[in-house]
């Protein structure tokens, strides 16, 4: 049915049911000839909902209202939950996450590779579901996000005095999906345990009484940008306090405040970015106090951790995740490995003592840096790295002179492997793959590639990010020619 107001025509479709969750996350009904995506909705649930985006036959809705819970539905955990963009699968039990990463995984092998999932082994969950993230970077802004008791207060504010001068914009937090310029003043964050939120907190509380501005995300001016908090297995901590235009007063003001309030923080940094843009690959960190990195353990093996490493931001489950990588490599300890997208050598490092030689390729040449220092550190001789465009260093001439590999391991980005490295692993022919993946369909479209000549043998999901529909998933493939 239809519903006029001044705005224009709203589209509410009444008693959807909810049968499936989408590779996005949302949950998936269906009227008439219309497949509907549902933002927050779980399999299960029965609503009428308001459509906010139509194109031909599909359609994008929100719950108007919830006539029947689904019994997979929980009460989410967190306060911002719907507002913020992270942990969007909080209102699911976990179990039933798992179940639908699983099928999404399992409908991206089936329909974009025509791959048999029969052998398809069951997802790994995650051990913890909450604080699990050793990493999270916060923003500074003076246009803070304002909800409905916000909006609340503001419209009696301009109906009567004027706009509340007690009304406080700055926030530190995420930003709102979609919104660039607002920013979640966020108070308890469930992904990333203590000191991580008392240290946010105590930033925030020390520049709104210093009067240290935030940062404009329209206008590209303020004090603070950015606020990067890492944590480790070796209980070291990591504070990058990102500044914009601030006096070198400010900074040392500020960071002799996280100084003497967290002494359990072991590397105490600070950027000044001027840019448009957050990125700070691009940037000198200055060490104001302890080292300029910290360490991680894995399994016996320490790695150097600095403000612009990569390093797996669920460590136990990353830990795991590896063990599998290897398990599915099946290593007997005379082979060369080939270790495409190795960032800082992690994986590389962490099978080089049950191979021959591993030889790791990276495009960013700061984690092959970090990748070379952790071999050295965990007295690994049997790793070579390179850094460089995959496509362009994974030539003839390179296998020629490294060796033609016994197991490839490849963990690309989200894109999935250039069709160019693609062809290069079939001309290789190495008697085994070991792909990692982040995107299922990315990684289903390089399979049936691959499948000219390889076998796709054994497939395991992993879980990193719970609440989210992000998922991992590990596939062993074998030579078996053309």
């Amino acid at each position: 049915m239809s519903r006029n107001r001044k705005a224009g025509t709203i589209t509410i479709i009444p008693d959807v049911s909810i049968i499936d969750i989408a590779e996005e996350g949302k949950g998936v009904g269906k009227a008439d000839e219309l497949v509907i995506f549902v933002e927050r909705a779980v399999p299960g649930d029965v609503a009428d909902v308001r459509i906010v985006k139509k194109k031909k036959n599909l359609a994008e809705a929100v719950i108007e209202t919830l006539h029947k819970k689904s019994e997979l539905r929980t009460d989410p955990f967190c306060q911002y939950f719907g507002t913020c963009g992270g942990c969007k699968w909080q209102h699911m039990e976990y179990d039933a996450q798992l179940k639908f990463k699983y099928k999404n995984v399992e409908a991206a092998l089936q329909r974009l590779a025509k791959i048999d999932t029969a052998s398809m082994e069951p997802i790994l969950g995650s051990a913890e579901n909450k604080y699990y993230r050793n990493k999270l970077e916060y923003t500074f802004s003076n246009k803070r996000w304002l909800n409905k008791e916000d909006m609340v207060e503001r419209a009696e504010a301009l109906d009567t005095d004027g706009p509340n001068p007690n009304m406080e914009m700055n926030a530190l937090g995420f930003h709102v999906p979609l919104r660039f310029d607002k920013i979640i003043d966020i108070q308890h964050c469930y992904l990333q345990a203590e000191p991580s939120n008392s240290i946010r907190n105590e930033v925030r509380d020390y520049a709104l009484k210093m009067g240290l501005t935030f940062y404009d995300l329209r206008n590209h001016e303020g004090n603070l940008r950015n606020l990067i908090i890492r944590t480790s297995s070796t209980a070291e901590v990591m504070v990058v306090v990102v500044f914009a235009y601030a006096e070198q007063e400010q900074i040392d003001g500020l960071m002799e405040h996280l100084k003497g309030n967290f002494p359990e923080v072991t590397s105490l940094l600070y950027i000044v970015n001027q840019k448009k843009n957050d990125t700070i690959f691009d940037q000198e960190v200055i060490t104001y106090a302890g080292r300029d990195h910290i360490f991680e353990d894995m399994d016996g093996l320490k790695f150097k951790i600095g403000a612009k490493s990569f390093y797996q931001t669920n460590s136990d489950q990353a830990h795991e995740l590896y063990k599998i990588t290897k398990e599915f490599a099946g290593f007997t300890g005379g082979e060369l490995v080939y270790d495409l997208y190795t960032g800082a050598g992690t994986i590389a490092n962490f099978v080089a003592r049950s191979v021959k030689q591993v030889v790791g390729i990276e495009y960013v040449p700061t984690a092959i840096e970090d990748a070379k220092f952790n071999s050295k550190l965990n007295g690994i001789d049997n790793a070579i790295f390179y850094a460089g465009d995959m496509k362009d260093i994974l030539t003839r001439e390179f296998i020629a002179d490294h060796g033609k590999p016994d197991v490839v391991i490849t963990d690309p980005p989200r894109a999935g492997m250039h069709a160019d490295v693609v062809a290069r692993l079939l001309e290789m022919e190495a008697d085994k793959i070991v792909y990692v993946s982040c995107n299922a369909a990315t990684q289903a479209r390089d399979l049936s590639l691959l499948k000219e000549k390889y076998e796709v043998v054994r497939i395991k999901p992993v879980d990193m990010f719970p609440h989210t529909q992000h998922v991992e998933n590990v596939v062993l493939l074998k030579f078996r020619g053309n």
